[in-house]
């Protein structure tokens, strides 16, 4: 399992050519040119503090608030930590590392400073200690270190800044202090002069002090820039100058940049960064507080002329940097993405293997609506490089918000750069100011975003809204003039009491059983404005829409609204699930009433049915008739409260209700018990499947939660729960529920009844005596609320999802609500004895249920624009334990079929008599031609607990898989990865897994992330090609890949870090300045820090840690294309090198054996004519 982030963090360091950030959490971003973006982390959990880059040497320290310092390997595709050292006994509070030096400084809380080798990572036994460096006459302690420096005109002068205001210039060869100042305000940092002989230090009471090394007893400058002198002659208090850098330039004046020193007077003002140059003060305000800044220069020796070009300044929530060549300071556009949470993240969805043009398309029609006034000028930060990788393909990520906006971006590098911004809430009217009860339950964020239904391919895009809202948008090119069509639907259905004959008289409409709940109205005449009195709501939606006609630029264009209705005084359920086809221009949608289907072609209802009424006779629970609900004062709350509140903190939970799983008071509890004297009330039919059955008891008053739309589990839920009776044929499938109390389906029920008198309200009685508690409502996954961790007993077990074994309580009499939580439309067979494919809408439940919708649409243009689509309920039913969460369709050899598709076409572009205006349909049918009809389809169905492979239209079960006991699926989806198709289900106890298809046998089980937060159920997401992501945190994306492929991939388009570059030579300081300006080059640290000088420091002070990579386990772990290249490069090198000193060699022997050949022959011709005994 490999994972990487593309969101958004904060930054702190030291370096020209990479930018890392580091936020309050343990993580580092590293930022280089566009498209190198590098995410790191520590394993510690600590917020990073400072960031200090080794400039060139393809390193970085981080300094932890766990007072440990980190060295990390910048020289490969994903860092690693080299080596760790934890400090014991002191706190780190500031780090400096002098450019082209291996000895860090470090202070500490306590006032001293150590001295640590870089290579080594270990402490020098060279410290200065805080008493040493003050003045001996000095009775207090100088406090913690807040600066260090070395001096410009000599690196043996080391310059120390305490928070009481003490200053000290510290002689490192000497190991004395040469001058020290005490100032009356606190210290926060400090600057020096290019030259070294003058500094500059801020301070707390928002002043600016200068200092020169002639005469340190007192400033020869303070300045207040902020603060302006008041008629008393007295200077405003200000803030604190928390940061202030002292830059100088060739051909104008040093500039003069910090934070704070407003004064206090102006409440309110945002955070500023301040640039001062010459006599010009510019004042900068900033969207959110300033963490840290730092300029960029045109050198990085601290001894010559700066030329600072640029500043870089992180935020809480942002990064911008700040051109400062220019005069009016314009920011650089930032090429990452720094906005995800511009507002919070509510959902978000993942699309792989786009088509290719959509991407051009959405960037051009974005880039017209962006900011102007940025720099001309390149993005300043240059530094590594890297690819796009060998497999890449258009990957587009979006993001619906809290304030109804939805982002698209392009996630088909490492980065995410945003391509279009589409506003929801332009479709509606401005909500207008109320007072009273009516002000404290209107919704904070009335159009925030709950679920998104996208279709690349004809490129048009269903929102869901918090309010019960739906909004169908049309892309195109081109501007228009239109006005937006609303619809509005009365999908309400609850009810209180058992029908009696009186009941019946008095409401003759409802006297069919669910003929006429929920009603539809399709324009509904009543408008948000038409306000009843309160609590009498009735036949208005949420939000009002804007009835006159808009121009709308080019992009997505509203086209449809759909709204849920108040009805009797309560808002509508909040929508549960979504689906929409374009090649059939329908649009499905349910919630925990009903279903309803809408052509949004025609702009009419086809269907809006209560989810009882859509079984027909095929119910294969036994319920019992209910009336509708009398009209009574709404308890719940209007719409969600505001999503903002939930979002700013991440450890709340997602708000899913007006007043989430409410227990009813015992005055309500008096109200159903008098509702239910009635005496026809007790005469119901009493045998079904030879079972008795007893009466239904009354409704709670209060409703179940108003849920967010994607998944809940049920808290800890007490006390007495609704008893589930079930077929005798049904009851052994449904056994293995029992068993855990983890599923937000499962509901626990008492497991003793008491003995009560049998009257008119005897069953009541049995099932809540007056010394209960009052029932709650529970909700399927679709509808409940996350709180974790979820501790359950046995008893809870036990009591969980169970039937009734009591011959008197057998029938289901369900408080809570069937919820449709899944829908997709395709082509598949409605009912067993079809013969040929045709349009379907499978719908899912909470309750485990599968039902078949066939429906008759028109397939010539002219007839679908004018003939009315035919659509009932088959009847089919099947069934799987807990709630139905995913549909895919896979012909008969295992291949996944596409849903069918309208190619898009731009409404609103000029008229072309060759090109009609025709609707071009792509169809993927289960089967390509009339032999092999027959042998129908595959259906994969996958519900919270189970996956079956159902025959179609034969409906027989293939295979069947129990994916978990113990817990309960998320998210499942059925994806493509390496050329074949599997489902990859997301469970809540942290599992990743994967089961083939259409064997259902399991793949991969992977323990890697335990739900510890509703975020990420909220916005878990799987997609093509073995990926996923999820929102880690609400300011991170993270993105997954489960494929080894994609792995590989990955690690190609990571990119290099570290691209050495030549190091600028420093400037030649000439023989006089040489000779009067100090010293400087010849101070050797290594003769003052080293072992051999300073010795070893107490191994009592800091701990050396090694990293899990070391120097030479990094060469082994660097991986990827380029890392194989450098390796073969380097072998080829030593090999080269062999065969040359192997050449080198033979050369040699041939020289020396020629040279023998040659002796020998001088010799035999020396000795050929003597004689024997001449020898």
């Amino acid at each position: 399992m490999v994972s990487h982030t593309s969101p958004l963090l904060w930054p702190l360091t030291l370096c020209r050519r990479s930018w890392p950030l580091a936020p309050g959490q343990a993580a580092v971003r590293i930022l280089g040119r566009p498209g190198v973006d590098c995410y790191c982390q520590h394993e510690s959990g600590a917020a990073v503090l400072q960031l200090q880059f080794l400039i060139n040497e393809g390193a970085l320290v981080t300094a932890c608030a766990d007072d440990t310092l980190h060295l990390w390997n910048l020289r490969q595709r994903r860092p690693a930590v080299l080596h760790s050292l934890k400090f014991n006994r002191e706190r780190i509070t500031f780090c400096h590392l002098p450019f082209q030096s291996k000895w860090l400084y470090v202070g500490t809380e306590r006032g001293n400073t150590h001295i640590v080798n870089i290579e080594s990572f270990v402490l020098s036994g060279y410290v200065i200690m805080w008493n040493k460096a003050i003045e001996l006459s000095t009775k207090t302690h100088p406090g913690p270190v807040v600066h260090l420096s070395d001096s410009p005109k000599d690196e043996g002068k080391l310059l120390i800044g305490f928070e009481s205001g003490m200053v000290a210039q510290w002689d490192l060869r000497g190991k004395k202090a040469d001058f020290r100042i005490c100032y009356d305000e606190a210290i926060h940092s400090a600057g020096w002069h290019h030259e070294g002989k003058q500094f500059m230090c801020s301070h707390s009471d928002g002043s600016l002090s200068m200092w020169n090394l002639r005469n340190t007893t007192k400033p020869f400058q303070v300045t207040f820039p902020h603060g302006k002198i008041q008629k008393d002659g007295r200077k405003e208090s200000c803030k604190p100058i928390l940061k202030v850098e002292y830059k100088t330039s060739r051909n104008s004046e040093p500039f003069v940049i910090f934070s704070g020193g407003l004064s206090y007077d102006k409440a309110g003002r945002r955070p500023t960064l301040t640039i001062m140059h010459g006599k010009a003060i510019t004042v900068l305000e900033m969207d959110y507080p300033i963490v840290e800044f730092m300029a960029l220069c045109e050198t990085p020796y601290n001894n010559e002329v700066q030329e600072p070009y640029a500043v870089v300044v992180l935020l809480e929530k942002d990064l911008i940097v700040v051109d400062l060549t220019q005069s009016n300071f314009p920011v650089f556009e930032n090429p990452y993405p720094m906005d995800i949470h511009e507002s919070p993240v509510t959902c978000t969805a993942y699309f792989a293997d786009c088509p290719p043009n959509i991407i051009p398309i959405l960037y051009s029609i974005g880039a017209k609506h962006k900011k102007t006034g940025y720099s001309q000028k390149e993005w300043p930060v240059a530094g590594g490089t890297w690819t796009l990788g060998s497999n890449t393909y258009p990957e587009i990520i979006l993001t619906g918000h809290a304030d109804g906006s939805i982002k698209f971006w392009d996630a088909s590098a490492i980065t995410l750069q945003m391509l279009y911004k589409l506003k929801t809430s332009k479709a509606f009217e401005k909500p207008k100011p109320v007072e009273g009860r009516a002000a404290e339950l209107l919704e904070d964020d009335p159009f925030a975003v709950q679920m998104v239904s996208w279709c690349p391919q004809s490129r048009i895009i269903c929102v869901v809204g918090i309010s019960a809202h739906i909004i169908l948008y049309r892309f195109s090119k081109y501007d228009a003039n239109t006005q937006i069509v609303s619809l509005e639907v009365r999908l309400q259905c609850e009810a209180e009491d058992v029908i009696s004959p009186a009941d019946n008289e008095n409401n003759p409409c409802f006297s069919e059983s669910g003929s006429q709940s929920p009603q539809t109205h399709q324009q509904h005449p009543a408008s948000p404005g038409s306000r009843t009195p309160e609590g009498s709501k009735d036949s208005i939606p949420c939000l009002k829409v804007k009835e006159r006609m808009v121009r709308v630029p080019p992009g997505y264009q509203a086209e449809l609204v759909i709204q849920l209705l108040w009805v009797d005084g309560e808002p509508p359920q909040q929508i549960t699930s979504l689906d929409i086809n374009s090649a059939y221009g329908l649009l499905a949608f349910g919630n925990c009433n009903g279903l309803a289907v809408v052509d949004y072609l025609q702009k009419t209802i086809l269907l809006c049915m209560s989810t009882l009424d859509l079984y027909g006779g095929a119910d294969p629970y036994q319920r019992l008739t209910r009336s509708p609900r009398r009209n009574r004062q709404s308890t719940s709350e209007f719409c969600m409260r505001g999503l903002s509140n939930f979002y700013s903190d991440s450890k709340k939970r997602i708000r899913t209700s007006y007043q989430s799983l409410t227990e009813l008071s015992d005055n309500q509890q008096s109200i159903d018990m008098e509702r239910s004297k009635s005496p026809t009330s007790v005469h119901y039919p009493t045998s079904l499947h030879n079972d008795p059955r007893v009466l239904p008891e009354p409704v709670a008053s209060l409703r179940a939660s108003h849920c967010s739309p994607v998944f809940y589990l049920l808290d800890n839920v007490k006390g007495p729960g609704r008893k589930l009776s079930l077929p005798t044929d049904l009851k052994t499938d449904l056994d293995h529920v029992n068993g855990h109390c983890t599923s937000p389906t499962s509901q626990p029920c008492s497991a003793g009844k008491p003995r009560v008198p049998m009257g008119p309200e005897g069953p009541r009685l049995a099932r809540r005596g007056p010394g209960r508690p009052p029932f709650r409502k529970a909700q399927s996954a679709a509808c409940m609320e996350i709180s974790l961790p979820v501790s359950h007993t046995e008893e809870s077990r036990e009591n969980s999802f169970s039937r009734s074994r009591s011959s008197s309580v057998s029938s289901i009499d369900r408080d809570t609500k069937e919820a449709i939580t899944t829908l997709q439309f395709g082509e598949s067979y409605g009912r067993k004895s079809d013969a040929l494919p045709t349009p379907c809408l499978w719908v899912g439940t909470s309750l485990g249920m599968v039902l078949l919708i066939p429906m008759s649409i028109p397939t010539d243009h002219e007839e679908r624009m004018e003939e009315p689509v035919t659509i009932g309920p088959s009847g089919t039913v099947l069934m799987l334990k807990g709630s139905v969460l995913h549909f895919s369709f896979l012909d008969c050899m295992g291949a996944l079929i596409q849903s069918p598709y309208e190619v898009w076409r731009d409404l609103n572009g000029p008229e072309d008599p060759d090109r009609p205006r025709k609707r071009k349909l792509v169809h993927f049918s289960p089967s390509s031609s009339q032999d092999t009809c027959a042998e129908g389809h595959l259906a994969v169905v996958c519900s919270e607990r189970q996956a079956k492979v159902i025959l179609m239209p034969s409906q027989s079960c293939l295979f069947v898989h129990n994916i978990t006991e113990s817990s309960f699926v998320l998210r499942a989806d059925v994806v493509s990865v390496c050329n074949s198709v599997c489902l990859a289900c997301f469970c809540a106890n942290g599992h990743i897994m994967t089961l083939s298809l259409p064997s259902l046998r399991p793949l991969m089980d992977v323990n890697y992330l335990p739900l510890t937060d509703m975020r990420i159920a909220r916005t878990f997401c799987f997609t093509n090609g073995g990926q996923a992501l999820y929102l880690s945190s609400p300011t991170e994306i993270q993105r997954i890949t489960y494929s080894q492929e994609m792995c590989d991939n990955l690690q190609e388009m990571l990119g290099e870090l570290f691209t050495p570059i030549e190091t600028p030579e420093a400037q030649n300081r000439g023989f006089l300045k040489g000779f009067f300006g100090g010293n400087s080059n010849n101070f050797d640290r290594e003769e003052l820090f080293g072992e051999a000088a300073a010795g070893k420091a107490s191994r009592s002070l800091a701990q050396h840690i090694p990293g899990q990579a070391g120097m030479e386990g990094m060469k082994v772990a660097a991986s990827g294309v380029v890392g194989d290249l450098a390796r073969a490069r380097i072998a080829l090198d030593e090999r080269g090198q062999r065969l040359g000193e192997l050449e080198d060699r033979t050369a040699l022997m041939m020289t020396s054996a020629e040279s023998f050949s040659k002796h020998a022959h001088e010799l035999m011709l020396k000795c050929k004519d003597k004689k024997w005994y001449q020898f």
